[in-house]
């Protein structure tokens, strides 16, 4: 009788360590490939514009639906597809040919890239779409969305990314782990939807 007892007392112990094993958190979105950055620029996004000397020159733009902007002395340019650098370029370049500047220095830096977005849906405090930004992290959009609510489970996070036509990749992210520096936050790509389940009681 003592065996049976000091036996089932074993497989007790042997049933809770397995249960422990397979209910660890996941570690991170080890199967989540490299997100595939483009930062063209398309109908919506706002950046600023700087040429050195020039300060009563505008210097906020924003994408029409048509894919272009109307700057000063070039008329009507057509930036959408664009990259900032070749933005630059034709800016400039459109100074020169019109003798408005000899060698203007001119930067850009995008401001937002309303054209490009993150959804975030389930338990955080304002699902939906944000915009995305360059170097934009896992953390970040969810702290746009107002935070995890009580009920989610931020052990549990999927971030589905589009990685081909018709494919699609699902992980598994650990945002407690995250914001407890135990492990490195996630680079999201544009596109990436972010699901945030509730608790399990």
């Amino acid at each position: 009788m003592k065996l049976s007892v000091a036996r089932r007392a074993l497989l007790v112990i042997l049933v809770a360590w397995l249960v422990l094993g397979c209910a660890r958190r996941p570690a991170g979105a080890t199967n989540l490939p490299t997100p595939a950055q483009s930062t063209v620029v398309g109908p919506g996004d706002v950046f600023v514009v700087t040429i050195l000397g020039e300060k009563d020159l505008p210097q906020e733009f924003r994408v029409q639906p048509d894919g272009t902007i109307d700057f000063p002395y070039l008329d009507r340019l057509t930036v959408a597809g664009l990259e900032p650098q070749a933005i630059e370029d034709l800016i400039k370049k459109g100074l020169v040919d019109r003798q408005i500047l000899v060698s203007p220095q001119v930067t850009l830096v995008v401001k937002q890239y309303n054209s490009k977005r993150v959804s975030i849906i389930g338990a955080v405090a304002r699902p939906g779409s944000i915009s995305w930004s360059e170097g934009m992290k896992l953390v970040d959009a969810i702290s746009q969305s107002g935070g995890l609510t009580p009920l989610a489970d931020g052990d549990h996070v999927r971030i589905t990314r589009i990685v081909g036509p018709n494919r699609r990749v699902t992980a598994i992210v650990n945002v407690e782990d995250i914001i407890d520096g135990k492990l490195s936050d996630i680079p999201l790509q544009a596109g990436d939807t972010i699901n945030v389940g509730a608790r399990m009681f």
